[in-house]
């Protein structure tokens, strides 16, 4: 038996839900914006909302790691849950706009999933994304240091990548070339925040710039504990400023192979990465006394060179 649809008014709500959410919290890069297509745009922030929560549960809070584990299973299985049948039916559906949120899930959560189905069956969209982000957050939960580049490059490849091939997705593109660039992008987007974020990072107990550069630069913890960008943390942060630049231009081409409105999203997303890496440097990457980011002057910039 197929299960019941929801209203068309609960699902308007639902993905209303979902673009407040979107909005309401802070990013260098403003997700849903009036850039993304209309048509596109509650997808997105669907897909963003149910990246959010997940992410929260890794991070926030004081939960302990067997609760945010806990947590963070539930989340997939809600997914589940919300998704089509292995045959792509509706059989089996559990709709879950009757489904309280459970203990430590946001208070919108039903809303959550009741929009991420139906998005997931009318764009369509697949779910190993959605499970590589979840996979990710979960490796949050448990590892702290990165000893390689390929180590954190595959963190990424799972915690950053998916929402750009999402993206993609629901924009109507499936181009192996344009994944590749996607990715190259959204890694790079990463690896901008974690920079950005060392102290705040630090201060959680982790350190994602990997042992083998801050090694190879003689970069110590106790001097990040005791509150000291020292110059051989600037020079192993430079260094993987290089790597980061060097993947922004690896996937640079996206931004004029897509059409319309998400051409401009991309250029001003692009934009965006590359000048909070110029702020880094400028500030001889000492985000302990200030993490560099994006204001109105920024937004100027970035409009100013939108069509150039």
């Amino acid at each position: 038996m197929v299960a019941a649809g929801p209203r068309a008014a609960d699902l308007q709500r639902a993905y209303a839900s979902c673009v407040n959410e979107a909005r309401g919290h802070y990013e260098n890069f403003p997700v849903a914006s009036f850039l993304v297509p209309r048509t596109m745009r509650r997808h997105v922030a669907a897909v963003y909302a149910f990246a959010r929560a997940a992410d929260d549960f890794a991070d926030e809070g004081e939960r302990t790691a067997d609760v945010r584990r806990t947590l963070l299973d539930g989340w997939l299985q809600r997914l589940q849950d919300a998704a089509p049948s292995a045959a792509g039916s509706m059989e089996r559906v559990a709709w879950p706009e009757q489904s309280a949120p459970r203990p430590g899930e946001p208070q919108n959560a039903p809303a959550v999933f009741l929009a991420l189905g139906a998005s997931i069956r009318s764009v369509p969209l697949p779910l190993a994304p959605f499970e590589d982000l979840l996979s990710a957050f979960r490796q949050d939960v448990d590892v702290t240091r990165y000893a390689s580049w390929t180590a954190l490059l595959d963190y990424c490849r799972r915690s950053a990548n998916p929402v750009g091939r999402l993206v993609l997705r629901i924009a109507g593109y499936d181009e192996a070339r344009l994944d590749a660039w996607s990715d190259a992008i959204c890694t790079a987007l990463q690896l901008t925040n974690f920079w950005q974020d060392l102290k705040i990072d630090f201060d959680r107990g982790r350190i994602y710039l990997p042992e083998e550069e801050r090694s190879l630069h003689g970069a110590e913890e106790a001097d990040l504990a005791a509150g000291h960008v020292t110059e051989p943390w600037q020079r192993a942060l430079s260094a993987a400023t290089g790597r980061t630049r060097a993947l922004f231009m690896e996937g640079r081409p996206l931004c004029d192979a897509v059409r319309g409105r998400l051409r401009l999203e991309l250029r001003a997303t692009w934009l965006g990465g590359m000048r909070v890496l110029d702020r880094l440097e400028r500030v001889a990457f000492d985000v302990v006394r200030r993490r560099p980011s994006l204001g109105a002057r920024d937004a100027l910039w970035i409009a100013g060179r939108l069509l150039t």
